[in-house]
């Protein structure tokens, strides 16, 4: 396997916007869905938390940070995954050394990149300034016991085993009664996951159908990165 097959999105550019590390009260890795762009995340995170931010955006290879549903077995989307939790690693791990600690830093994703920010906090075990997932859940670490279930788009159940303590994290999640994309039984099995693991996760359900996130979503957003 060559590199670029075994790590997709190494190498990859990352935006940046904010002022310097060293000289803001929050970071924040900010991670956009499919067939979006940094650019277009980054102007996300700049409408809810325009001062004193230093964000960061890294890019997913072909838009995309892997192929296929987060719902489909883990296989099918390997070793994609493990690549894009490896540059949100790379992107926190860079912030930190830039002087701000972990529980300075936040994570925001929206759709595919929330389902990354969310896996990313879960696997890491740390304590953040807070996650934020606009339509998104956990990608999960295995697959569960049982069948097809409708409640998840006909797919499979799947395991949530973490470690760590995520410390008090305070998690925002969004998602609309009737999600083409994400099971609205997903995003709660996340909330209880992210409880279990020490979070304080806030679940704000969307009423009727759709994807993107409401006025009360992005207004607690902006509450939480202090915009």
């Amino acid at each position: 396997m060559s590199a670029a097959a075994a790590d997709p999105h190494g190498g990859q550019p990352v935006a940046a916007a904010g002022p310097p590390p060293a000289q803001a009260r929050l970071g924040l890795v900010a991670l956009h869905g499919r067939g979006a762009s940094p650019a277009d995340i980054l102007a996300l995170a700049a409408h809810l938390a325009p001062q004193g931010v230093a964000a960061r955006a890294p890019a997913a290879a072909g838009a995309s940070w892997w192929p296929m549903s987060f719902l489909e077995p883990l296989e099918a989307n390997a070793p994609h995954v493990e690549s894009a939790l490896a540059a949100v690693e790379a992107r926190v791990a860079a912030l930190m050394a830039e002087g701000l600690p972990a529980r300075r830093i936040a994570l925001m994703g929206f759709s595919q990149g929330a389902c990354l920010a969310l896996e990313h906090a879960a696997r890491a075990g740390r304590r953040y300034a807070g996650v934020i997932a606009f339509s998104g859940g956990l990608v999960g670490t295995g697959e569960g016991e049982g069948g097809p279930h409708p409640e998840l788009h006909g797919r499979r159940p799947k395991r949530f085993d973490y470690g760590g303590s995520l410390g008090g994290t305070p998690a925002l999640l969004s998602c609309h009664e009737r999600d083409p994309h994400i099971p609205l039984a997903r995003v709660r099995e996340t909330e209880a996951t992210l409880a279990r693991l020490g979070a304080a996760p806030h679940l704000e359900i969307i009423s009727g159908q759709g994807h993107a996130p409401g006025p009360r979503t992005l207004g607690a957003a902006r509450e939480l990165l202090g915009g």
